[in-house]
């Protein structure tokens, strides 16, 4: 049969049939893409939710959105982007790169976008994943699932928040057609939005109020534009944007003797920050106010230069009584002061920990990855695999996360891994594998261990890097550069594999990926 794509979306009527599905496609949905299209594996498809790559970056356009680590490394390491404008790179800029790595390494042909995926369904029959989405059914040998962290915007369950009458949207869902000029608006969450999205909106606003639960770390933003003669170093040059990225590495290895080994030594970076807050406000109590109890580190680190100069602004007010409830024009705190408002930004971030994507995916014996991590917590193994969740690997995974310099670096890592098991599988003709429950226990034993000593545990704070059993379950608690070699080669005696030639026949009447015909976009 035929099929014919308009408006680069697909109506498929019968399974469609690949060797391996991605799903997702930010910068490690589109990395797997990319490693997978160079190694010759052109059967594979990109099931992305949006009209486009960017993930994360495509979604989160509220005003001031940036990122925190510094552009040269916050890139593939082998697109390297001599383009840049400044040391940290803006959402636009940011999301314009990686529109652009996708389409000069030719894989926008393999995505199917618009294309939300409800279920992923290990299939005992024929020892394949039988996938629905939006815009139809999939079933694949191999799924790689690249659902990022920040995706799934976390609503707070205030009372009466649904009967708020004014705008209302999520950091991560900005509604651009609502001008917020003049009006008087509430952001409810000080984290790595708010921070960006107060200073944005502060001297447009008519009167702004910031709902803080917990006072957050913020250290200095060293940001400007890169001079003529510098990006011309950066294009001309061989060899110079790749020291300079090399050098950047370097130094935010240095954080983590501090964060993951000896969090005393995160007293030098609490001089600093608290320099920062006597720098930006005038105001002794506000002071007071912004000014965290735990140690820095503890939660995610912020940068700010504009942050407290927009709180000490007279058109602004720090509320931290928390909320009592919500009225259709207004929010009342705890103390029973109700502040009138006409709009409210909800920048309270995202299910880390809890990601709904989990409830979807069904494993052996019809257990969902949620429910696997609700009973034993996030674990996993090397970020990249699950027990009972055979033939899966994941990208950003349990315990990849970083509090200190760029995930582009650790999902480069897990696509060494995750090819190399590919090319594993096709090898030795694999047709199930599977990591073994005793080694993954003894990983994440192993990683619990380590956590110990860090920050994270020992910060006097709770923060969603932590699960509900109190384990960290988020960050990986080392040197970056100790993850890459653990992951530069797969580790086929770490799990049980069954050949292909020892499993039933697949299914028969699905449709083949040479009977589709697919538009490129």
């Amino acid at each position: 049969m035929s099929l014919s794509v308009t408006d680069n979306s697909e109506r498929v009527t019968a399974p469609r049939t690949v060797d391996t599905i991605i799903i997702g496609s930010g910068f490690a949905g589109l990395g797997a893409a990319i490693k997978l299209a160079q190694k010759g594996k052109h059967n594979f498809l990109v099931l992305e939710r949006g009209s486009d790559v960017g993930g994360t970056w495509r979604d989160n356009t509220y005003p001031g959105a940036a990122c925190d680590v510094p552009s040269h490394l916050y890139s593939y390491s082998f697109a390297l982007n001599p383009d840049w404008t400044r040391s940290f790179s803006t959402q636009p800029e940011i999301q314009k790169y990686i529109s652009s790595v996708a389409r000069k390494y030719n894989v926008m042909d393999k995505h199917v976008f618009d294309s939300d995926v409800t279920s992923v369904t290990w299939n005992e029959s024929t020892h394949r994943w039988d996938v629905v989405a939006s815009t139809g059914e999939y079933t694949a040998k191999v799924v790689v699932t690249a659902v990022g962290a920040l995706c799934e915007p976390n609503l707070p369950p205030i009372a009466g928040i649904e009967s708020f009458e004014g705008d209302i949207f999520h950091s991560a869902q900005w509604n651009h057609d609502v001008s917020l000029e003049g009006k008087r608006v509430a952001v409810i969450g000080t984290g790595a939005s708010a921070i960006q999205i107060v200073p944005a909106i502060a001297g447009k606003v008519k009167h702004l109020d910031v709902y803080q639960r917990t006072a957050p770390w913020i250290l200095p933003r060293f940001d400007r534009e890169y001079t003529a003669l510098e990006k011309f170093a950066f294009k001309r040059i061989p060899g110079f944007q790749r020291l300079s990225r090399t050098g950047i590495y370097a130094a935010r290895e240095t954080q983590v003797v501090g964060l993951a080994k000896k969090p005393a030594l995160m007293r030098i970076f609490e001089l600093i920050a608290k320099q920062q807050i006597n720098k930006g406000i005038k105001d002794k109590a506000l002071r007071k106010k912004v000014t965290p109890n735990f140690r820095i580190g503890c939660k995610r680190m912020l940068i700010s230069n504009a942050y407290y100069p927009a709180l000490d602004r007279p058109n602004v007010d720090l509320v931290t009584d928390g909320i009592a409830e919500v009225k259709p024009h207004s929010i009342v705190s705890a103390d029973g002061t109700e502040r009138e408002i006409d709009a409210l930004v909800v920048a309270t971030g995202f299910h880390v920990t809890d990601s709904p994507a989990y409830q979807g995916i069904y494993g052996k014996g019809g257990k969902t990855l949620a429910q696997t991590f609700e009973e034993e917590g996030q674990q996993g193994y090397k970020g990249a695999a699950v027990a009972n969740f055979p033939n899966m690997f994941f990208l950003v995974g349990p315990n990849t996360g970083l509090g200190h310099t760029s995930m582009v670096f650790m999902i480069e890592s897990q696509l060494n891994y995750v090819v190399d098991a590919l090319d594993t599988i096709e090898k030795h003709d694999i047709g199930v594998i599977e990591v073994r429950k005793d080694i993954q226990d003894d990983y994440n034993a192993d990683l619990q261990d380590r956590m110990a000593d860090s920050v994270w545990m020992n910060g006097g704070c709770a923060s969603w890097y932590l699960d509900k059993h109190g384990n960290n379950t988020t960050l990986w608690p080392d040197f970056t550069f100790r993850f890459r070699a653990i992951t530069r080669k797969f580790d086929l005696a770490a799990y049980r594999s069954v050949a292909a030639s020892d499993l039933p026949a697949p299914a028969v009447g699905t449709v083949n990926d040479s009977d589709i015909e697919v538009a490129a976009k």
